[in-house]
C-alpha cells in the first residue's frame, strides 16, 4: 500500500519497481526486434528468481537481473551464476542492469550494464 508520507524504504520500493519496469520494457523492445522471447524465472519455493530471461531463436538464453544501484555485489550475481550451473552452455550471457555510468564484466563473467547503455 502506498504511504503518501513515505519513508525512504517505501520510496525505494516504488523506485525499484519503476526502474525494473523501465528495464523490462526496454529489453522487450530489443527482444521483439530480434525475434526473441522474454520471460522470467521464479522457483515455486521462491529460493531462486531471475528478473528477465531472453530466449533467442537459437534457444540460447540471456539472463538479466535488475538492480536500482550503481554498483553490484556477489549476492546480486548469485542467481545468475546458479542458473549457469544449471543450464551450462545454453546460457549465452549473464547481465545485471544498473543505474551506473559504465559497463564492465566481473571476474565471474557477469556483465554489468547501465540502463543508459542498453540497446540493440
Amino acid at each position: 500500500m502506498f504511504n503518501s508520507g513515505g519513508t525512504r524504504a517505501s520510496h525505494g520500493t516504488w523506485l525499484g519497481a519503476l526502474f525494473e519496469s523501465l528495464v523490462a520494457q526496454s529489453v522487450r523492445v530489443c527482444a521483439d526486434a530480434a525475434d526473441a522471447r522474454v520471460g522470467h524465472l521464479r522457483l515455486q519455493d521462491t529460493a531462486r528468481e531471475i528478473d528477465l530471461i531472453v530466449e533467442g531463436e537459437d534457444r540460447r538464453d540471456i539472463a538479466l537481473e535488475i538492480k536500482l544501484a550503481s554498483s553490484v555485489s556477489d549476492k546480486d550475481a548469485s542467481h545468475l551464476n546458479w542458473l549457469q550451473d544449471q543450464i551450462g552452455e545454453n546460457l549465452a550471457d549473464k547481465v545485471i542492469v544498473t543505474t551506473g555510468e559504465r559497463a564492465y564484466r566481473r571476474a565471474d563473467g557477469v556483465a554489468v550494464v547501465p540502463l543508459a547503455l542498453l540497446g540493440p
